[in-house]
């Protein structure tokens, strides 16, 4: 009822968005990815609902899609433009990668002390079965009209030029990278290594600028919103029985891609 009589002051209100898994193209059917799709409407909501203070981030992500990655910090810096309320970043485990480039949106990032931040650069791989192909007898049969539409091709032996290739547009992807956290960061950077793929535990990270300080989500907004502050969390919501089969197979794939990226951070 309290809501309801007009002179009585209002708590003031902190949306919570949870991202958490790897980075990936998706779909709302999909809540398992952190995709724009996905998140699109849960960051409107949180911006919007219940005229918030401030939009906080809890992010728990070791990377992924690099276009995801752009186009959920792109909405983010643009929804709190337009609504004009700051937004903070909570690293919990850790922003590496991808994970990074979304917390780089936010006005402030915070993080414990044990989290790992950082690992701004590119990274792709593949296999090569070329010599087992020969070895089993099997015959790879390809048929391609244009030169280059079998770029890296698995089954067929490497070639210099594409790896040439590919590396021109890591080192693309990795300036698109660069600008954007340098555009976000700004002049609390400091360190001749921030890009070269390298990360760092939260004490370290603050040192270097990567983030702003060692914090909580509860604590750090009780001491800039009061004790009162409440929270309304938004986070992707699994259909029960939409596409059951779907989702299980997906979220196991997930499971191991996300357990794979993981295991590159020690986590």
């Amino acid at each position: 009822m309290m809501k309801f009589i007009p002179f009585l002051k209002k708590q003031p209100l902190v949306s919570v968005i949870r991202v958490e898994g790897i980075i990936q193209p998706g779909s709302r059917a999909r809540p398992n990815l952190v995709s724009d799709t996905t998140y699109a409407k849960l960051i409107e909501k949180a911006f919007k609902n219940g005229k918030p203070q401030a939009v906080a981030l809890v992010i728990n992500c070791p990377g992924g899609s690099p276009v995801q990655s752009s186009l959920i910090g792109s909405r983010l810096k643009l929804a709190a433009q337009e609504a004009k309320i700051p937004t903070y970043a909570f690293v919990e485990d850790l922003a590496a990668s991808g994970g990074y480039w979304i917390a780089a949106a936010a006005n402030k990032i915070y993080a414990d002390p044990c989290s790992i931040v950082g690992s701004i650069g590119v990274i792709s791989g593949s296999f090569g079965f070329h010599e087992l192909l020969s070895k089993t007898g099997i015959e790879r049969r390809l048929y391609t009209a244009g030169e280059e539409k079998s770029l890296l091709d698995p089954f067929l032996p490497q070639r210099d030029e594409d790896v040439a290739r590919i590396k021109e547009i890591q080192e693309q992807l990795h300036r698109e990278f660069i600008d954007h956290v340098k555009e976000c960061r700004g002049p609390a950077l400091k360190g001749d290594d921030l890009f070269t793929g390298r990360f760092w535990l939260g004490a370290k990270a603050k040192e270097l600028g990567l983030i702003d300080g060692i914090g909580h989500l509860i604590p750090e907004m009780r001491i800039k919103f009061g004790d009162k502050v409440k929270f309304r969390y938004y986070g992707p919501k699994a259909k029960l029985w939409s596409n059951l089969g779907l989702q299980l197979a997906d979220a196991a794939i997930s499971n191991v891609e996300e357990r794979h990226l993981r295991t590159r951070f020690g986590c």
